[in-house]
């Protein structure tokens, strides 16, 4: 991201929620993910590229058979693994997430850092907003160290309503 949309997000709340450059994000998304493979060797094939681009174009969370639809749209195969192998690179790499709640996929909103994500999930709209978060600090943490048990990884979701549909869950 620029430095002017991460003013913007931190002013106005999660990417997802935030009014922002939503051009910038996504040109800076893809720039971000295009100099970590090259820095890391890893293929950022035309495939995976149009499944990030997918994920990038709006903050909602994408099912495999909608991402598989609009890559046939696009010329890119119709077989289910097309779709799968694409998004496990993206997840696998940090580039991408799963929404469990919605079986869904989401572009990461910090593709540059190492985080354990956490997510916002409006009932209303399924719009979703990434947060960092630090499962290693509250509740679970202090469990996890009183028993001796190591977290690698956790899968945060709240759901609720955002704030551009507040006005419809209160009528």
């Amino acid at each position: 991201m620029t430095s002017e949309s991460k003013k913007t997000d931190a002013a106005d709340g999660p990417l997802g929620f935030a009014q922002h450059d939503h051009r910038a994000c996504v040109s800076d998304a893809l720039k971000t993910v295009e100099d970590r493979c090259a820095v890391g060797g890893l293929r950022l094939t035309p495939v995976r590229r149009k499944v990030l681009e997918l994920l990038l174009q709006e903050h909602r969370a994408l099912g495999a058979y909608t991402i598989l639809d609009r890559l046939r749209e696009g010329g890119f195969g119709s077989q289910p693994p097309v779709a799968y192998r694409a998004l496990d690179f993206l997840v696998a790499n940090g580039f991408a997430h799963k929404i469990e709640r919605l079986n869904a996929f989401i572009a990461c909103a910090h593709p540059s850092d190492t985080h354990m994500p956490a997510f916002m999930i409006c009932r209303l709209c399924d719009a979703v907003a990434e947060t960092q978060s630090s499962p290693a600090r509250g509740a679970l943490g202090d469990a996890a160290r009183a028993t001796g048990f190591r977290i690698e990884r956790t899968v945060v979701e709240a759901e609720g309503v955002c704030p551009a549909c507040v006005d419809k869950a209160d009528a």
